[in-house]
């Protein structure tokens, strides 16, 4: 037993081993690609966008095997969606990677430079990390933007997709790795351990020093477990609890679209929004009114006290109403849910805000410019919108092409990360011969 796995037995030896190996041939196969030019780089995306597109009926059969599957066994329908993969998503999929093929290379960007007083020139360049790690679920358009960043950005890349995406994500990686060695890379590059279960998502958390950075993307399970058990360096993503607050200055008939959009447009995404909370000046006018909306679009509302008797008051035909519980307000629902509740004032929201966030994404929708700008200071969470849908958090509506996930931690990144967020630094001094005193 080596003596990194001496400590753990959650792991078999066999799968440890098997992982480190795996991440150890993606770090030599990454060194050739960091000396690739930029345009190299962009031939590859190029070149597996267009495999992605001719073979996307075998994604789509393998997918729609996953779906079924899924389905048998009660996947709810915000992960159905998440899951589905069909040759529309391959072929948006493949548009994306074009897209992160056009955008500007950070590898070897000058962050920042100066002269020493006795010459010595200093700059700090931007280099890939190495081999990231990520450890997702039902999200088979995930493997595709990985792969898209980790490539223009110079990065390898080790896969758990999970087992509800097993087979599309097999497909996928089938098509990326020929395209690769057809290319005349090494199909290291981009290595996945499904084929070991949650063994091998296990083996990567324990594999410090082979991989360089792990990044989870799924439930807010997930993300903690990663978190909790990585011995890995961990970039923490979003679990959503997502917040919307109307403003008692807020434009009432233009906040309702943003609502439902935030809410009903994709559920089972982390910058739906999950709650809504309303000023007391506004809750009697615009309650009713939301409220009609959300029962519309097959809504379920988990109200406070006062939102729920304002609801129940206004007799809503087919509405699914219930009374809010302190658990509430802490779910990421995933679904078509929300939870309401109405303050006294824009502190109180900033404080339950605050309290109760994920710090993904939240939103005000407001008229009043100095409440804007308290909202946007005092929220603590990557991303804050100002009179949108929070369903614009997101890499590709950032400019990205693509994200690796959106980050809710303070550290090296926050909020959508894109190529730049997967580079790391170091410095270079270019000398003359000087020595330090």
């Amino acid at each position: 037993m080596t003596n990194t796995q001496s400590e753990h037995n959650k792991v078999s030896d066999d799968v440890f081993d098997a992982v480190c190996a795996m991440a150890d041939r993606a770090g030599a196969a990454q060194a050739k690609l960091a000396k690739a030019t930029t345009d190299v780089k962009n031939g590859i995306l190029n070149a597996i966008a267009d495999a992605l597109d001719a073979r996307a009926d075998e994604i789509a059969g393998a997918n729609a095997l996953d779906m079924d599957r899924a389905f048998e066994d009660g996947m709810d329908a915000g992960k159905l969606d998440r899951l589905k993969f069909d040759v529309t998503r391959v072929a948006a999929s493949a548009d994306d990677m074009r897209h992160v093929a056009t955008l500007p290379d950070p590898v070897g960007q000058v962050v920042r430079g100066f002269e020493a007083p006795n010459g010595l020139r200093l700059q700090q360049v931007r280099v890939p990390m190495g081999v990231i790690g990520m450890i997702y679920e039902a999200r088979p358009n995930v493997t595709v933007d990985v792969i898209a960043l980790c490539i223009k950005s110079g990065n390898a890349a080790i896969l758990r997709g999970g087992h509800a995406a097993e087979r599309t994500n097999a497909a996928t990686l089938a098509i990326v790795g020929d395209t690769l060695r057809e290319l005349g890379f090494d199909d290291a590059l981009v290595g996945s351990v499904d084929a070991y279960g949650r063994e091998g998502a296990t083996a990567m958390m324990e594999a410090r020093g082979h991989i360089d950075l792990l990044v989870p993307r799924g439930s807010a399970q997930l993300i903690q477990a990663v978190v909790e058990k990585s011995k890995v360096p961990v970039i923490e993503t979003g679990a959503g609890n997502v917040h919307i607050y109307v403003d008692r200055s807020a434009d009432l008939a233009k906040a309702i679209p943003v609502i439902l959009n935030a809410k009903t447009q994709r559920v089972g995404v982390c910058n739906a929004a999950e709650k809504l909370i309303v000023h007391r000046d506004v809750a009697e006018e615009f309650l009713p009114a939301v409220a009609k909306a959300l029962a519309d679009a097959d809504v379920v509302m988990h109200a406070d006290e006062v939102s729920y008797k304002i609801i129940g008051d206004a007799n809503i035909r087919d509405i699914k109403l219930f009374e809010a519980d302190e658990t509430d307000w802490g779910t990421e629902y995933l679904a078509l849910e929300i939870g309401v509740r109405v303050v006294d004032s824009m502190d109180e929201a900033i404080a339950h805000i605050n309290r109760y966030s994920t710090h993904h994404t939240e939103a005000i929708l407001a008229e009043d410019y100095g409440a804007i700008e308290r909202f946007t200071k005092d929220v603590d969470s990557a991303v804050v919108m100002v009179n949108a849908s929070t369903r614009f958090t997101d890499g590709g509506v950032f400019g990205f092409g693509a994200e690796l996930g959106i980050s809710t931690q303070k550290m090296h990144a926050r909020g959508p990360m894109g190529l730049q967020e997967m580079t790391t630094t170091k410095w270079i001094g270019y000398g003359t011969g000087q020595v330090r005193a």
